[in-house]
């Protein structure tokens, strides 16, 4: 058998095949990969799609591009419903323009010569099946071939309605097909009010469908190039900055004792800018506050120490204070029991500070008790010490009959720490006065402690109860209003800065009762 081959660019060369002797060569082909392999392929891509999709729908950055996308095409819906109901207009008013010319040379006298072949070729390129003219004494019809029995929809294109437009365009697109059009239009043509249509559906349906077909292709793609813009710019501007910001507060809290973890704020002046700022702040007060907190834990080991061997020490002094009890001296019997009770005090004092050392909290022992001689015995001990050329008058204004329900001891320290600081307030005055008053209500009793000195200057107010911070004299500690607030919060109330002025200043202590605190 002789076999011709075409050779490109050449002419054609007969070949004879053959029989070979030998068997035929099967043809190489590779074994497809084994089960295990499409699977495993199947999985990783399975994984990473997994993968990009939490990428998108869980991250900031995902979220925003897929709502930019989803409000640009929301967007160019709205635009393209118009757009897609002028463009079917348009087509129909393309239809009517051409039966117009098809008919246009039927209108004249010499129109009649013409012949019907002629006649039914114009009007099959126009696409119509029937066209009337309508006159105003007359109408007339032009038919392709024979006359259409019915028409399946009016459409009047004398009416130029937006929502109309879009109501036939969106009609012609999902419900039409293979219906008869009559399509109304008002005619250029002479002494013709209007002309008449009847055309198939089809075509007009075909080409809509390709509009459509476009104008989605062209959404899609200003949706994705707009969404992807606004991702790599919302990218740059809000996510990368916060995720900078986000790492660095993890970094801090790996280890926030570690000064280079600080935040290194950027030069911006938007809200960014004031995140970053603030953060770093806030992590420059933390690790303030920690290497505070690990001084404070040294000191107090410090301190735990000294206390035990003062406790022994003042121990020893309250048992020879026992035997001054004794003496018949006049002077020594005024100031024996003073001395006494300071001392007591004091043992007091340590021993629950050993207690505190050791992370023992000691709750308020409540009692029922009057206020006013709590305050004259510190009156006497806040003040005992005042030069002599000095003159402080301090005022116990409290009622005999006001009762408080405290801890004893623990008010004592309160007291005594606002009252000292009150009686260091007024030092630099001629004439220095303390007043202490109290009133009770509902909810318990309010003790006031006011001075007429020259009152606190706002930048030690911001840390008026923070320990070693708001002490405005050279010899104090600043605990003092720390340990005043710490043992008012364990009775459920507080120490507040009620007022304070150049002519000067009142603290208020509040206590509640126990039945308001439960």
């Amino acid at each position: 058998m002789v076999a011709l081959r075409v050779i490109p660019g050449g002419a054609a060369s007969a070949e004879a095949r053959k029989p070979s002797s030998s068997a035929p060569s099967e043809p190489s082909v590779s074994p497809p990969p084994p089960a295990e392999t499409r699977e495993s392929i199947a999985e990783g891509l399975r994984r990473r799609v997994a993968a990009g999709w939490a990428l998108v729908a869980h991250s900031l950055s995902g979220r925003l591009l897929l709502l930019t996308i989803v409000y640009v095409l929301l967007t160019e819906v709205v635009i393209l419903l118009p757009t897609l109901g002028r463009y079917h207009r348009s087509l129909l008013e393309s239809h009517i323009a051409n039966a117009e010319i098809a008919i246009l040379p039927f209108t004249e006298a010499s129109g009649a010569k013409l012949s019907q072949g002629l006649r039914t070729q114009l009007l099959e390129r126009a696409g119509a099946t029937a066209v009337m003219l309508q006159r105003p004494d007359q109408k007339e019809l032009f038919l392709a071939n024979e006359e259409p029995s019915h028409f399946d929809l009016t459409i009047d294109l004398r009416e130029a309605n937006p929502l109309a437009q879009i109501a036939a365009g969106l009609d012609c697109l999902f419900d039409g097909g293979n219906r008869i059009l009559h399509v109304v239009s008002a005619t250029r043509i002479l002494h013709a009010d209007a002309i008449e249509e009847i055309t198939n559906e089809a075509p007009i349906r075909a080409d809509l469908l390709s509009y459509a077909g476009r104008l989605v292709l062209v959404a899609l793609a200003i949706s994705l190039a707009t969404g992807v813009l606004v991702f790599l710019s919302l990218y740059a501007v809000l996510v990368r900055p916060m995720g900078r910001l986000t790492r660095a507060m993890v970094r801090f809290r790996d280890n926030p004792e570690d000064a280079s973890r600080i935040v290194q704020p950027s030069e911006r002046r938007d809200e960014i800018g004031q995140a970053e700022r603030e953060l770093a702040s806030m992590q420059r007060d933390i690790l303030g506050f920690l290497q505070q907190k690990a001084r404070l834990a040294a000191l107090g080991s410090a301190v735990a120490k000294i206390q035990h061997d003062l406790r022994n020490i003042l121990a020893s002094a309250q048992l020879a204070s026992d035997r001054l009890a004794d003496s018949d001296d006049p002077v020594v019997k005024r100031l024996a029991p003073r001395i006494v009770t300071s001392l007591d005090h004091a043992v007091n004092l340590a021993t629950r500070t050993l207690r505190f050392g050791r992370a023992d909290k000691h709750p308020p022992q409540r009692a029922l008790f009057p206020l006013a001689p709590l305050v004259d015995e510190i009156g006497e001990t806040a003040l005992a010490g005042e030069p002599a050329d000095k003159t402080v008058v301090f005022d116990n204004a409290i009622p005999a009959a006001l009762i408080v329900d405290a801890d004893r001891e623990q008010l004592y320290r309160i007291l005594l720490n606002v009252i000292r600081n009150a009686a260091d307030a007024v030092k630099d005055r001629e004439l220095g006065n303390v007043t202490v008053k109290a009133s009770r209500d509902e909810a318990g009793v309010a003790i006031r402690i006011c001075d007429n000195g020259r009152g606190i200057p706002a930048a030690v107010q911001a840390k008026l109860f923070q320990p070693f911070a708001a002490s405005t004299r050279s010899a104090g500690t600043g605990l003092g209003l720390a340990i005043a607030r710490d043992l008012a919060h364990a009775h459920g109330g507080d120490v507040l800065l009620e007022s304070t002025e150049p002519s000067g200043t009142c603290f208020r202590i509040d206590l509640p009762d126990r039945a308001k605190t439960r």
